[in-house]
This record gives structure tokens, C-alpha cells and sequence, in this order.
């Protein structure tokens, strides 16, 4: 069935939907083996929304290092830092150790002019970027390793955050 915004419908038009489609994006509800059904009330205890979208690589940098951000409780320095190491990933790396020094601050700036930062910023967000985890520092000043469970030079990320309402332990 087909949902139509217009329509009254005598029962739940959502029962059976598996996914919503508009233009830009797929959204896709309940699927997955982590639904968690009570089997004796038919009650949903936990459920899945999934979002799928095409965007293009300047939506992905974008779209990346805000939701990582957002993972790590990162600052405007420690975003705009990443945004750097993302260019610096797609751009020259072949390899899990980056360099990220003065000279790659201004190559950053010259190709993205529009993305001004100071060079003490983007200092100030790499060591952000270290103390999350996302880099560790080399031995060679400058240089950092990557940490491959948060960057990759792929075309697709997925990050899934499970919120759970804490229970009370108030009596009534």
C-alpha cells in the first residue's frame, strides 16, 4: 500500500511499512535481527531507523567529520582539524601515517580557500584529534597514524547510536 497524505484511513497505514522513500534519501524502519519484541504483549522494546542517501564528496567530508565530531564531543577546532585530515586522506594517502604539519596547513588553505583557519586552530584541533583517539602522534614531528577504525579513504560510513531511556528507580 502506498501512503497518501491526503487520505483517511479506517486502520494503520504504517503496520506493514518497511521503508519511506523521498527524493534524497531511503529511510528503513524495523528491519534487522536487533528488534527486540516482547513475545507474550507484542510489544517493541527496540527497533531500527536506518537512513540511506547518496551525497557527493563534498557532503561526505561534511557529513563525516560532523557526526564523528558529534561522536567524540569534538570542538570547532578539533572538526575543523579533521576536515584537513579528511582532505589529506582523500587526497595524498596510500597509507596508514599521515603528515600534518605547517605545510600541509597550507596547502589545505590554498586549496580551500573558503576554509580558513589560523595554523594555531588547526594545532589546537589536531591534538584534540589525538587525545579522541583519532590520531596518535609518530615519532617524527608532524607525522600521525591514522586510526583505521575511525578513517578510511572509502566512499560509504555508516554510524549507528543506540539511545536508551534510563530507567527510574523512583517508587510510586
Amino acid at each position: 500500500m502506498t501512503f497518501n497524505p491526503e487520505k483517511r484511513y479506517e486502520t494503520n497505514p504504517f503496520v506493514d511499512v518497511k521503508a519511506i522513500t523521498t527524493s534524497k534519501k531511503k529511510v528503513v524502519i524495523g528491519q534487522g535481527n536487533d528488534i527486540l519484541l516482547n513475545q507474550e504483549t507484542g510489544e517493541v522494546s527496540t527497533t531500527n531507523v536506518i537512513t540511506y542517501r547518496e551525497v557527493d564528496d563534498e557532503q561526505f567530508v561534511k557529513l563525516f567529520t560532523q557526526n564523528i565530531g558529534l561522536t567524540f564531543n569534538l570542538s570547532a577546532n578539533g572538526i575543523k582539524a579533521l576536515t584537513v585530515l579528511m582532505w589529506v586522506v582523500q587526497t595524498k594517502i596510500s597509507k596508514d601515517e599521515v603528515v600534518l604539519d605547517k605545510y600541509t596547513h597550507e596547502q589545505f588553505s590554498k586549496a580551500n580557500p573558503k576554509l580558513h583557519m589560523a595554523y594555531v586552530t588547526f594545532r589546537k584541533g589536531l591534538n584534540e584529534l589525538v587525545k579522541s583517539q583519532i590520531l596518535a602522534k609518530s615519532k617524527r614531528m608532524g607525522d600521525y597514524f591514522i586510526n583505521p577504525h575511525f578513517l578510511f579513504n572509502g566512499d560509504r560510513m555508516r554510524f549507528i547510536t543506540e539511545i536508551k531511556r534510563k530507567t527510574s528507580n523512583k517508587l510510586s
